[in-house]
């Protein structure tokens, strides 16, 4: 079994900018992908992929291997999968309240197909038993998409509904998210820069309005 891990860091979550700079964002996404690869690794999971651009560099002193494709999102990700033989872990990068408990529950599944939908109808993690038999299909309502192909495909199919695996980090208010349910380095980041009682940064803005 493997785990891919799509990721981005120039210029990434732009949406966080009246929380963080483009330097804090940049930080930030560093720190969720290594509690994201952290969590896999505790789960059992050692063979672990970064699918990236040239422009996008990942820390070296990560337990796992770089591969490196210009190509979208969907295009990389199929063309991966056309050269795997071993099962496929799926997960973003933008998930730093997964623990291993998900991930052990995920890959036990006897489903052909895992699929855990994001906010807004989107795909955060797909768990794919025979790669040779499935393609992605990301942006949209990618969720449906995922559902679409493995009935298409034949493929049996179970949805693993769950708050923490749904709440990709995009907005500012997802920041509170973390300071509640989040754990290693990106709660440590966030902490450090917002205060949890008041849900203002303690530098520049209010997280969020309603938190």
């Amino acid at each position: 079994m493997k785990a891919l891990i799509p990721y981005k860091k120039k210029n990434a979550k732009s949406r966080l900018s009246p929380a963080l700079t483009q330097e804090e964002r940049e930080d930030f996404v560093e720190l969720m992908l290594r509690d994201v690869v952290g969590s896999l690794h505790e789960a059992g999971i050692d063979e672990v992929d970064i699918l990236t651009t040239l422009d996008n560099g990942v820390p070296n002193d990560l337990q796992a291997n770089v591969v490196l494709d210009e190509n979208d999102l969907n295009e990389a990700i199929n063309e991966y999968l056309s050269h795997e033989q071993k099962s496929i872990f799926i997960i973003m990068a933008d998930l730093p309240l997964v623990r291993a408990i998900h991930i052990k529950e995920i890959i036990a599944r006897p489903e052909d197909v895992v699929i855990v939908p994001g906010k807004g109808g989107g795909t955060n993690i797909i768990f794919i038993k025979d790669p040779s038999n499935f393609h992605v299909k990301y942006y949209g309502s990618s969720f449906l998409n995922h559902c679409n192909i493995a009935k298409e495909r034949k493929c049996s199919v179970y949805i693993y509904d769950s708050f923490l695996l749904s709440t990709d980090i995009d907005e500012p208010h997802d920041l509170v998210e973390i300071m509640l349910h989040g754990h290693g380095n990106s709660r440590e980041y966030v902490m450090e820069r917002f205060d949890m009682e008041t849900g203002k940064a303690r530098a520049r803005i209010t997280v969020s309005d309603d938190a």
